[in-house]
């Protein structure tokens, strides 16, 4: 009885195998008739450059260009995003170096000129300065402020700030070249005339309470004995 269990099975098992393999082979066989191969990936197609890895020498960026046109002849180009540094829409090749003794850029962008110019004014974000004035007698060192009570120091100006002078930190005229990889990025401007405007014009500078009730930290808060940051060795 035992034998003719043995023989049943491994009679099924020869089946069960010849069954699959067979199965298989028709799996195997019929989808590499319709196969495709892909297109070769050469070196040419790798990355942002358009020649292969061994072309060092002959091997160059595409040449950027930049605006030619004059000032009070371009067109403005739109803000990246709502209070985003303008660039440049005109030739700056004759406006440079800017020091701060010589800025050709006030002579088109002061706010009193800008209108008549067509040009760009200079907002009042440039107009302020939030530098503190600390007291030096020549040995003792005091600051003006207490940081600790989060104390800042406004001043609105009457002139440009010179933190402010070198513009082209900020400004920087627009490459007219052939972008290697397209910007997609559309921008969502917060302000009316977002475009092309910026939004610290509405700030009223003298209304900014830097020291009020409510920026202060109160003495509970400035006093950290009862937490592992007030101790040198973390509290304990």
């Amino acid at each position: 009885m035992k034998i003719l269990s043995k023989l049943t099975m491994s009679l099924a098992l020869t089946s069960l195998l010849f069954v699959g393999c067979g199965g298989g082979a028709d799996k195997a066989t019929a989808p590499a008739e319709k196969t495709q191969l892909k297109a070769e990936i050469t070196e040419e197609s790798l990355g942002l450059r358009k020649t292969d890895i061994y072309s060092e020498n002959t091997t160059s960026a595409s040449k950027t260009e930049y605006v030619t046109a004059d000032a009070g002849t371009s067109v403005k180009f739109e803000r990246a995003f709502q209070d985003a540094p303008p660039m440049i829409p005109h030739d700056v090749s004759d406006f440079l170096p800017i020091t701060a003794s010589n800025n050709a850029c006030t002579g088109c962008h002061m706010p009193e000129i800008a209108p008549a110019m067509g040009a760009t004014p200079i907002p009042k974000s440039h107009f302020f300065d939030m530098r503190p004035k600390h007291n030096y007698d020549g040995k003792q060192f005091t600051k003006s402020i207490d940081n600790m009570k989060n104390e800042t120091d406004v001043k609105n100006l009457t002139h440009m700030s010179s933190a402010r002078f070198n513009c082209s930190q900020c400004h920087a005229p627009q490459s007219q070249g052939n972008l290697a990889v397209e910007n997609t990025f559309e921008a969502h401007y917060t302000r009316e005339g977002g475009k092309f405007k910026s939004s610290w014009d509405e700030v009223v500078y003298e209304s900014l309470d830097t020291n009020g009730e409510h920026s202060n930290p109160t003495a509970e808060d400035i006093d950290l004995s009862d937490s592992a940051a007030g101790h040198m060795d973390g509290g304990h």
